[in-house]
């Protein structure tokens, strides 16, 4: 473990139920780094004075604290930890478009799919819940179609190993159990860097009543 930036402490503030904090474990899992894992119990209610000194601005989970330094927002947590821990395997593409192609899909993923979700859980009749999940279903069409185009026939979207995509995808799994149908899915989940940290969809829709107040 005599990598880059691997002499300070590390930590990761998050909460079980936080998809974007799920991220931040699987990077740190497969790059080996060892960290101290911080869970912000109750974060919909009452943040931590940590969280509150790490995350000013927006004030929420995941954060990782390296050293002295904090690196906020979950897609941010994976770049850092895959450059600063240069070791195999690499999380991002090296090929400059490759790279930029994974980081247009994961903002798809916080922006269209992230929108339709919450969309979908916070409608107040049944003609908004439709309405979201047919842009949805739009999303993971697209998804589907990104995937197919870019696994070089792997089972994940750069190839044989987990990267950059699949990570931003995977936030999507606990909350969307309609994935469950696309087989990339069963995969990312049963790796031994995602399933130790995965929730399941039980205790996500638990945490979404919660709060959306349902």
């Amino acid at each position: 473990m005599a990598q880059k930036g691997s002499n300070s402490t590390v930590k990761l503030l998050g909460t079980w139920s936080s998809p974007f904090a799920l991220r931040g474990r699987v990077a740190l899992h497969l790059k080996s780094v060892e960290y101290e894992y911080i869970e912000e119990a109750d974060v919909l209610n009452s943040k931590s004075d940590l969280l509150l000194k790490s995350n000013p601005i927006h004030k929420k989970v995941p954060v990782l604290i390296h050293g002295d330094v904090s690196i906020c927002e979950s897609l941010n947590i994976v770049q850092y930890v895959d450059e600063s821990w240069p070791s195999k395997p690499s999380i991002l593409p090296s090929d400059p478009k490759d790279r930029a192609a994974a980081r247009f899909w994961a903002h798809f993923v916080d922006g269209n799919c992230f929108e339709s979700i919450d969309a979908a859980a916070g409608a107040k009749d049944e003609a908004g819940r439709m309405t979201a999940a047919g842009s949805l279903i739009e999303c993971l069409a697209a998804l589907e179609e990104g995937f197919q185009k870019s696994n070089k026939g792997g089972d994940f979207f750069g190839g044989q190993n987990i990267g950059y995509v699949d990570i931003a995808c995977g936030a999507i799994l606990g909350p969307l159990s309609v994935i469950e149908g696309f087989q990339w899915a069963e995969i990312f989940k049963a790796h031994e860097a995602v399933k130790p940290y995965m929730p399941t969809v039980a205790e996500f829709i638990e945490f979404a009543k919660q709060k959306f107040n349902v």
